[in-house]
């Protein structure tokens, strides 16, 4: 037997059980302390005589070595890979050869490591580097990353939001025709993509009521809340007729003549997604109570009524209601406006939900959701289109007891069904415990960044592989921008850094605290007064600004750099047609 002075290995194996080995560690004078050291999360080749087994340390020890007097520590590796020899080297996962006693144990080269991280083909982004070699390019496959859905995980505070604005940009880098959907909770991405992204809230959205279906419009009507059981067997009988009402208006003004059909006898339910008007729907109800004898009777048609105005002379809910019919059905413009087709240059929609009603926001972010499957659905993959939920654990809950039920279901369908039909699921939480486990389980690529919660660690590694599981010792100490990588979208299990987003990409909460630490001082009761009037102005009229902007006076403090100028979303026009729901004049009778 060789001494251990003239092995030039860094160790050997002593054991394999199945895709895991223990590897002896030998002294070895010629090699510096750094390039000996071996610590968990270190890749290791074992050279066999057929190929190079790639391989990941998960545990080092030196319990019961002193059996084994050659080696000073035993390391436990899992199986990953393997690099195929001659010129044309490259990796490939899983194990076809496994190693035998005694087989050699040495740390990758570099050489080695760029070959398993090297790039298979044109459709890989570029993210930021590895941590165990930060001269290599950590590349993300985009096809496998999106077919299979992925999820960003991490704290407040980690650079999440930065690390979802570069995957998003460097996504449409590579793929310039995909339409990219993004739900923003805090407004914070609006000037992260540029001239490529319109940014949409409630000052400039049209979202018409009848395309929400009878879950969606009665959890709208109700505040959220549950709805009342009479009200709502009465509001389920009257919507088909009022769709059924407005489809023989319609038909009626294009065709002269027309033999008017008793509405009952029109297919429709109360989820059709074809207008109708809610003066037709008050109109039905009112119709229903005036045949009731009781006057007790008479409340529940009365509440609901009055439900109803309420909530449509809301200033709140103008992005539902105003001008809901003009142009009569609508339904294609809204799907070609939300969802770019054609995309005109701007394939991208943000969706701002921080303008909305607390109480509607979950009635929006169903809708929307159910609309990109149904469309991706009933045109059969043709226009491929990711999803990305911000904050997804507020709308996909694993305690079924909170939050929108449909809400969930739609987020969950796209998870189990959309990559059949075009319809990719991107998930950004900081609360993985929070999230339903069924459609974290169908994110096939992970980016875990800083996590400190232990049911948030715990849910984690039951999601990843036995190889990865061992890597998510780090996630409680891992610095900013560092993460984790599971999945099909990168090569190995992997611990990367990603790279900085320029300036003009940072969202508006990374750009602010990075670049304003004393912008706030000077402030007098003109800024706050001018706070004020946008904060009355969000519930009382439609043409103020979209998101908070600092005033006139704030801005001069802080200069014309980029990164102090919020960008506004575009308002759209007040419409100059005449709606029929405000001239009574201009209704027609129900009879």
């Amino acid at each position: 037997m060789l001494t251990p002075p003239q092995i030039p290995s860094l160790g050997r194996i002593i054991s394999v059980r199945g895709s895991q080995a223990r590897v002896g560690i030998l002294p070895s004078p010629n090699m510096t302390p750094a390039a000996i050291r071996a610590t968990v999360g270190q890749f290791f080749g074992i050279r066999t005589v057929q190929t190079t087994i790639v391989a990941i340390i998960t545990e080092v020890t030196r319990e019961n070595i002193d059996t084994t007097p050659d080696y000073i520590a035993v390391a436990s590796v899992d199986l990953l890979g393997e690099i195929s020899p001659g010129a044309a080297a490259r990796f490939q996962r899983g194990v076809t050869v496994y190693p035998t006693i005694d087989d050699a144990v040495d740390i990758l080269t570099h050489e080695e490591l760029r070959t398993v991280y090297a790039p298979s083909g044109t459709d890989q982004i570029n993210v930021g580097a590895l941590q165990q070699d930060p001269s290599i390019i950590a590349y993300i496959d985009v096809e496998e990353m999106l077919n299979k859905h992925f999820a960003v995980l991490g704290s407040t505070g980690v650079g999440k939001s930065s690390s979802v604005s570069l995957l998003l940009n460097e996504i449409l880098r590579v793929r310039p025709r995909l339409r990219i959907f993004l739900l923003d909770v805090h407004n914070e991405y609006g000037r992260c993509f540029g001239e490529y992204a319109q940014v949409l809230n409630p000052r400039n959205l049209k979202l018409p009521f009848w395309l929400f279906n009878f879950e969606e419009i009665v959890d709208v009507l109700f505040g959220g809340r549950p709805g009342v059981p009479e009200e709502v067997e009465v509001l389920s009988e009257a919507i088909p007729i009022a769709k059924a009402t407005y489809t023989q208006y319609q038909n009626s003004d294009r065709h002269h003549g027309l033999k008017r059909v008793e509405a009952r006898s029109i297919g429709f339910t109360a989820d059709t997604p074809v207008p109708y008007r809610l003066v037709d729907l008050i109109s039905l109800i009112d119709e229903r109570m005036g045949k009731l004898e009781n006057r007790s009777s008479r409340i529940v048609y009365h509440k609901l009524i009055s439900r109803i105005e309420t909530v449509k002379n809301d200033p709140r809910y103008a992005f539902m209601f105003e001008n809901a019919n003009v142009g009569g059905d609508t339904m294609a413009e809204v799907i070609s406006h939300l969802f770019r087709l054609p995309a005109h240059g701007k394939p991208m929609t943000i969706m701002q939900l921080a303008g909305f009603p607390a109480d509607v926001v979950d009635s929006v972010v169903s809708v929307l959701c159910r609309m990109a499957f149904d469309f991706g659905l009933w045109s059969d993959g043709v226009s491929p289109l990711l999803f990305v939920c911000e904050e997804a654990h507020r709308y996909a809950s694993a305690d079924r007891s909170i939050g929108f039920g449909p809400t969930r279901k739609a987020v969950s369908r796209i998870a189990k069904e959309g990559r059949k039909y075009g319809v990719y699921l991107g998930l950004v939480t900081q609360r993985p415990a929070e999230l339903d486990a069924t459609i974290l389980s169908q994110c096939n690529t992970l980016f875990a960044m800083r996590l400190a919660n232990d049911r948030d660690q715990a849910l984690l590694r039951s999601a990843v592989s036995d190889a990865a599981a061992n890597l998510l010792s780090f996630v409680p100490s891992l610095g900013t921008r560092e993460v984790l990588a599971f999945g099909e979208g990168v090569a190995l299990p992997t611990r990367l850094r990603f790279k900085e987003v320029p300036a003009h990409q940072l969202p508006r909460s990374e750009a602010t605290i990075a670049t304003t630490p004393t912008a706030y001082t000077g402030h007098d009761i003109n800024f706050v007064s001018s706070v004020v009037e946008r904060w009355r102005g969000a519930t009382g009229r439609r043409d103020a600004p979209a998101e908070p902007l600092v005033s006139d006076r704030f801005a001069d403090k802080l200069g014309d750099h980029p990164l102090q100028r919020a960008v506004e979303a575009p308002l759209l026009q007040p419409s100059l047609g005449l709606d029929p729901d405000r001239f009574s004049l201009l209704k027609k009778p129900l009879r």
